[in-house]
């Protein structure tokens, strides 16, 4: 079996109403996704998503003509593409998908299949005041999730501890809660500088006293002795490195015991078979790993196959924040948005591959 094509489906979702996404200084009137499409001599056809995939075209010809089951040949030469020009771990993710159809089995049984379902959180996306953000979690209690994610503004970092306590008093001390400051990285053009150390440990000190699991992004990532001194300080765990571009950068973070929770996306990070073996790596720390998901549904259920393959967690992210993001807007090219159950949990597709069908139909509409 051969490579026979690799097409890049190109669209773009309007969102109207806007989605003021926290870590954005423009509110987001319109959600684009490139899927990618690699077609096999005998027919067989996988699909990725999750980042943008720009440049990839000169690069294609690399794989082109070769086995998709050859995963390490084409993460090594991804690895020595990204050095030159993008992430283009979604190609991966397509060939990932190949290899399960071909197989028969879902992917998440060919990275271990520790498990069949995962627990999520809701990761909500904006920054709402006290009485909306309360409502918003309660109903997302009541949708049947038993954790959610709430972004806190670093320069109002007060505002969000109050409502992360009434947020609190509202759910009680059996939902778990955990908070997003978005320091680790910056969309194209934000100057803005991160927080100190010093004002971390102090916004820590304040959500561990409310229960928080985790602190998400406190500080920028190369500041590893800060990140360790305001879990040494405050006593919570420390999350982090959704974006870290490589496996090396990955490790050498591990090294460091920098986190608490390792994060890296599968389609954004190191791939889906490096994030694998960071995982591992993780576990042998009696530390945890639970990926950063916040693409689309292609790139949710990339993570989840690995997570639950690997046996992550205790929670996976899913990216829901209503009425400005929906699973219908977040997984516009899939035929059928993913889901959780009525329990809270996000079960792995049994069917063989990544377990989605897309629909090309619309996909061709917004291109």
């Amino acid at each position: 079996m051969k490579i026979a094509d690799i097409r890049l489906l190109r669209a773009t979702l309007p969102l109207d109403p806007p989605f003021d996404a926290a870590w954005d200084p423009v509110p987001r009137t319109r959600f684009a996704a490139t899927v990618v499409k690699v077609t096999t001599d005998e027919g067989l056809v996988g699909y990725g998503s999750g980042d943008t995939m720009d440049g990839f075209e000169p690069y294609a010809e690399l794989f082109l003509g070769h086995d998709p089951l050859a995963i390490a040949r084409h993460v090594r030469a991804l690895e020595t593409i990204s050095f030159h020009a993008g992430r283009y771990w979604p190609l991966e993710v397509a060939l990932w998908d190949i290899m399960g159809k071909a197989l028969g089995v879902p992917v998440a049984t060919l990275f271990g299949g520790a498990t069949d379902r995962l627990p999520v959180y809701a990761s909500t996306g904006r920054i709402l005041g006290r009485e909306e953000r309360v409502e918003s979690i309660l109903a997302i209690k009541d949708k049947g999730f038993r954790a959610a994610k709430i972004r806190i503004p670093a320069e109002r970092a007060d505002e969000g501890i109050a409502t992360l306590r009434a947020v609190r008093e509202a759910v009680g001390p059996d939902f778990e809660l955990m908070v997003d400051l978005n320091q680790s990285w910056r969309m194209p053009g934000d100057v803005r500088a991160a927080l100190d150390p010093a004002e971390v440990r102090r916004i820590a000190s304040a959500l561990a006293e409310l229960g928080v699991y985790w602190l998400e992004e406190p500080l920028p990532l190369d500041d590893v002795a800060g990140l360790r001194s305001v879990r040494q300080a405050t006593g919570i765990r420390v999350a982090g490195g959704e974006m870290v571009r490589t496996f090396p950068e990955l490790l050498d973070l591990v090294t460091a015991d920098a986190l608490d929770v390792y994060q890296p996306d599968v389609v954004l990070a190191a791939g889906m078979l490096r994030t694998r073996t960071i995982a591992e790596v993780v576990f042998s720390r009696n530390r945890r790993f639970t990926p950063h998901t916040w693409s689309n549904g292609i790139g949710l259920l990339a993570n989840l196959h690995v997570t639950a393959g690997v046996g992550g967690g205790p929670f996976l992210e899913y990216p829901y924040d209503p009425p400005t993001w929906t699973e219908e807007r977040r997984d516009f090219m899939l035929a059928e948005p993913v889901r959780i159950t009525a329990d809270g949990t996000l079960t792995v597709p049994s069917a063989p591959g990544l377990g989605f069908e897309i629909d090309e139909e619309r996909l061709a509409r917004l291109a």
